[in-house]
């Protein structure tokens, strides 16, 4: 257990063998990152779960793309999140996971998940049970992909934050590129192709070192952005 900056407990992370290993080995070391706050009260200047995924996610070598503080307010939430999956591979939004009527923000993600991942929220309600008891049945904290990005939905307390990324994000950032990216997904379009004397060379045919898989997504393979 290692002590996480409020005071509380967090589980030391578990280093992963197998394939597992092996991917984190060979994803990028920088990701793009988007934070979403979402918050009918705090402002960018007392967001401090915002304020501690930036500086987490830049200590860790990552890059913070975009960032944006919305109301309780599933139209606001629907477009800055749809926005913030064309410019990041990994989106994280904290706040309006609970069950109160002004929280909104789990139907608005989960009505753009293509892919669930469900472990997240199993995983963070697990490591909440330890800290709060049975309250932390009442988080419905989700996760998925969204347009070739993966979309972590965090309930807005800094200690819930400090939890999920303590506890399961800070190590998976480029594990999480890595497996997103390296066969593509269906409906994600690549980028127009760039014509004219500045075109680069066409990739290696299929059986000559290279292919599709070589340079999807946002990242490519064993590199940065």
């Amino acid at each position: 257990m290692t002590d996480a900056p409020d005071g509380t407990h967090s589980p030391s992370p578990v280093q992963p063998g197998g394939s597992a290993g092996s991917h984190r080995g060979a994803a990028p070391q920088q990701v793009r990152v988007a934070i979403l706050t979402v918050s009918d009260t705090r402002t960018p200047e007392t967001d401090t779960s915002g304020q501690f995924l930036r500086a987490e996610i830049e200590a860790h070598g990552h890059e913070v793309v975009a960032y944006r503080v919305v109301k309780d307010d599933a139209v606001q939430i629907r477009s800055a999140l749809v926005a913030f999956t064309r410019e990041a591979t990994v989106v994280l939004s904290s706040g309006g996971t609970g069950i109160t009527g002004r929280d909104v923000t789990v139907p608005v993600v989960e009505s753009l998940i293509t892919k669930p991942i469900p472990g997240f929220g199993e995983l963070f309600r697990m490591l909440s049970y330890q800290q709060v008891g049975g309250a932390a049945m009442l988080s419905r904290a989700v996760a998925g992909l969204v347009r070739g990005a993966v979309v972590f939905a965090m309930p807005g307390s800094l200690n819930a934050v400090q939890t999920a990324w303590n506890g399961i994000l800070k190590d998976e950032l480029g594990h999480l590129a890595f497996e997103v990216e390296r066969h593509g997904q269906p409906g994600v379009l690549a980028p127009p192709p760039i014509t004219g004397p500045d075109a680069p060379a066409p990739p290696p045919m299929p059986g000559a070192g290279g292919g599709v898989a070589a340079g999807l997504g946002r990242h490519k393979k064993g590199g940065g952005l």
